[in-house]
């Protein structure tokens, strides 16, 4: 019998821990896709730091680096420029990245280090309880705002990527979401693109994934799905929002 349909050789054959419904898995398996393709896992390396996906490194075939919250991009860099030859990813929540995070993300884009940034957005902390994140849309009720974000009180969300695209460092601000196969096979060929501009040394690639949360949403797998559709994307535009080879201008 052939085989149409199979696990990549870089994820491995464990159980996932995530929730029911919760997107993770779908992006784990994309990525492995991807380092398989491009025959890389000997030489890649990610990078984790707090969240939900903090044990990825369960489910990678590659070597898997933990990162104190919010670091990765500053641990990648170092791992990158101590080792140009690897190929270095950063995995991240919104909470993670778009908050904690934040100075290491644009930094290291402002000075076009050459990795890749797999930016996970569900607009809320998942693994700590359902905050309020960065990327919490106006309106949305959280733990930490039961009668919806309200701008006047708790600021506007941060559209990553539309920042990043501004700065010169980087070569890819991309955002894509999951909740279709269509969206699915975009999202793969953005992956994909990040880490052949990392291998072409293009300069700083990052990858935005809209991705579902239905358990802090308060919903059903199939209801986060709808969500993110009707209410993510209009707020959260897909797009490429910078495609560039920085060391070539």
């Amino acid at each position: 019998m052939q085989v149409v349909f199979d696990r990549p050789k870089a994820l491995c054959d464990v159980p996932l821990h995530y929730c029911p419904g919760c997107t993770h898995g779908i992006i784990h398996r994309i990525t492995a896709e991807v380092i398989d393709e491009l025959g890389i896992e000997g030489d890649t390396v990610g990078i984790c730091p707090v969240g939900c996906a903090v044990t990825a490194y369960d489910y990678f075939g590659c070597d898997m680096i933990e990162a104190p919250h919010g670091r990765a991009p500053a641990v990648a860099t170092g791992v990158k420029r101590a080792n140009p030859h690897l190929t270095v990813f950063t995995y991240q929540g919104d909470g993670d990245l778009a908050a904690i995070g934040t100075c290491e993300t644009v930094h290291a884009a402002a000075r076009g280090e050459n990795i890749t940034v797999i930016f996970v957005n569900n607009t809320i902390y998942g693994m700590t309880g359902g905050q309020m994140a960065p990327t919490t849309i106006p309106g949305q009720v959280t733990q930490t705002t039961p009668y919806g974000r309200k701008p006047e009180v708790n600021g506007f969300p941060v559209r990553m990527c539309e920042m990043l695209a501004t700065l010169d460092g980087t070569a890819l601000a991309q955002r894509v979401a999951v909740d279709s196969v269509p969206h699915i096979k975009e999202a793969k060929a953005a992956i994909k693109k990040a880490f052949e501009n990392q291998i072409n040394k293009r300069g700083f690639s990052i990858v935005e994934i809209l991705s579902t949360c239905p358990t802090n949403w308060g919903m059903t797998p199939s209801e986060a799905m709808e969500r993110l559709r009707t209410e993510m994307i209009p707020y959260y535009p897909l797009g490429v929002y910078r495609d560039t080879d920085v060391w070539s201008q």
